[in-house]
């Protein structure tokens, strides 16, 4: 009798050490997929996922690829690696080199679709302990894309370890997913649909309406609750996101319109030619980025901060001679110095697409101006936020520069009577010249502003010129506060009329509406007095 209990106890121990080790060490369970059907296949690949064993997911992302062959002789399987006409062997675990076979010598693993979802599922559970947080969060979010009962437990505890907050919260609504398709009580659930609903976002519409026919009746109306609310919140946030894309688009016709709102209201002359400075600007930032990249790529992150000197410069040498050589002899002809500078503007582009080809120049973001960053329901881009604090700093600039100033107050006072201001000594023409080089010279940091975030080719500046008369003479010809007001608001308008009207329509409703609102209001939204007025 007692050898009989001895003898029990010790297959006991036996097999009890046998799964042990076989739950120790993964490769027994890769050697079987290659005689396991599909069934077996799934059910070797949810053994191998509960070894916990990290090294294993080389070898399941290259059986999910297709990539996992088992040699014939033995049916060891293998990862394996081109090597001229024969394949060579690497060991599923460690990817250490087992020699060269014939492609003969081995036959690839076969994998469907269903087996890649459970391969995938593997690999979240073995990431989703992983150091890496960002590994964590992929896993994560793979268990939200195809939740199942069997993740919870596993889900459960990688939660209660988290400490990375976007992690968690990922963590938390694959939880609560999984939670609506298993077998948990009604208030477990419920608190479930909550938790989906707090962490709102079209996806969790979908997921809630997915769950509605699977839930238990008592649920339904907690899912249209949840469902309600999350569309009130996103129709909010489209809103939001509305009003920063029509603040982004503010902001860069700010920095276009700018410049011409000065060179108009102090010399009122049309200036065809704006846009091209605009161009102008943004090859500048080009050419510096092309030498940089050529010579010092370490500073590339510094390329903008050397190119908004450069672009001024440029822009402000062409604008002096332009109005030195042609602008200066047609003063109170407003056609003739319309035509001129549109001509200018043709020579310009003619004269980039000589130099650098007609195809669009690639000009790089650097480091601090990529990606993006989720503000609520909305996506904030950097390169667009920077660009609005950009616009601003110029504005404030500019009204320093303005109000305190000697030659900010020549400019004003040649826009309120040039006679006068004469009189008192002051160099109207010299005034004129510095004055639209000023315009250009800000023109041209539009430009480069505007190579982050719009093709930079020969006809960039043609894409602004006419929004920015619209500006300038919707917020008021030479007030810089109406530039800045008209220029938000017609971003503004703009991106709120797109979405039912359509970009090309709802660009001809703004000009009606700009068109109905000078008749009412003919100098515009904040009024200067200036010598076209008083003509």
């Amino acid at each position: 009798m007692f050898i009989r209990y001895l003898g029990t106890i010790f297959l006991i121990f036996s097999l009890a050490a046998s799964a042990f080790a076989q739950s120790a060490d993964p490769k027994p369970l890769l050697d079987q997929l290659s005689k396991a059907n599909f069934k077996q296949a799934e059910e070797l690949i949810a053994q191998i996922a509960a070894t916990g064993d990290a090294r294993v997911v080389p070898a399941l992302e290259a059986f999910a690829e297709g990539d996992l062959y088992a040699r014939k002789s033995d049916g060891v399987v293998f990862m394996t690696r081109a090597a001229g006409s024969k394949l060579e062997l690497l060991d599923p675990l460690t990817g250490e080199s087992a020699g060269e076979v014939p492609k003969t010598a081995v036959s690839k693993v076969k994998v469907n679709n269903n087996l890649r979802r459970s391969i995938r599922t593997a690999l979240s559970s073995l990431t989703l302990m992983s150091p890496n947080p960002e590994a964590r969060l992929q896993a994560a979010n793979t268990m939200l894309a195809a939740p199942s009962e069997d993740n919870l437990e596993l889900i459960e505890t990688a939660l209660a370890k988290e400490t990375d907050g976007e992690v968690r919260a990922r963590m938390e609504e694959a939880r609560a997913v999984s939670l609506l398709n298993s077998g948990r009580s009604i208030e477990a659930k419920r608190d479930a649909i909550e938790t989906i609903r707090n962490h709102g976002g079209r996806d969790a519409i979908g997921v809630l309406r997915g769950a509605y026919g699977s839930v238990d009746a008592s649920l339904q109306p907690d899912i249209d609750r949840a469902i309600g609310a999350i569309e009130s919140e996103i129709v909010l946030w489209d809103m939001a996101q509305n009003v920063w894309y029509g603040l982004s688009l503010g902001s860069v016709l700010l920095l276009a319109a700018i410049g011409l709102a000065i060179t108009f209201g102090v010399m009122g002359i049309i200036n065809m030619a704006h846009g091209e400075m605009v161009m102008l600007g943004a090859y500048s930032t080009f050419v510096v980025q092309d030498i940089i990249r050529s010579s010092t790529p370490q500073l590339f992150d510094w390329s903008l901060a050397i190119a908004l000197p450069v672009a001024f410069l440029v822009t402000a040498a062409v604008g002096l001679a332009i109005e030195r050589g042609v602008i200066r002899f047609l003063y109170g002809r407003p056609l003739e110095t319309l035509l001129a500078t549109w001509g200018i503007s043709l020579i310009l582009q003619q004269a980039i697409r000589s130099i650098f080809g007609p195809t669009n120049q690639e000009v790089g973001n650097p480091s601090w101006m990529s990606g993006s960053f989720p503000l609520g329901g909305m996506t904030v881009t950097w390169n667009r936020m920077w660009i609005i604090l950009f616009s601003l700093s110029i504005f404030v600039a500019l009204l320093v520069l303005m109000k305190k100033s000697s030659f900010g107050l020549q400019m004003r006072a040649v826009t309120q009577n040039r006679r006068m201001a004469s009189s008192m000594g002051i160099r109207t023409p010299w005034v004129d010249a510095f004055t639209f080089a000023l315009g250009s010279g800000i023109a041209g940091i539009a430009g480069v502003a505007l190579s982050q975030i719009d093709n930079v080719s020969p006809n960039l500046g043609q894409s602004y010129i006419i929004d920015s008369f619209m500006v300038v003479v919707f917020g008021g010809v030479g007030n810089l506060w109406g530039t800045l007001v008209g220029a938000l608001s017609l971003g503004v308008l703009n991106k709120f009329l797109e979405p039912w009207a359509g970009a090309v329509l709802g660009k001809i409703l703004v000009l009606v509406l700009i068109i109905l609102f000078i008749q009412k209001r003919p100098r515009g939204l904040f009024a200067l007095k200036g010598r076209a007025v008083e003509a």
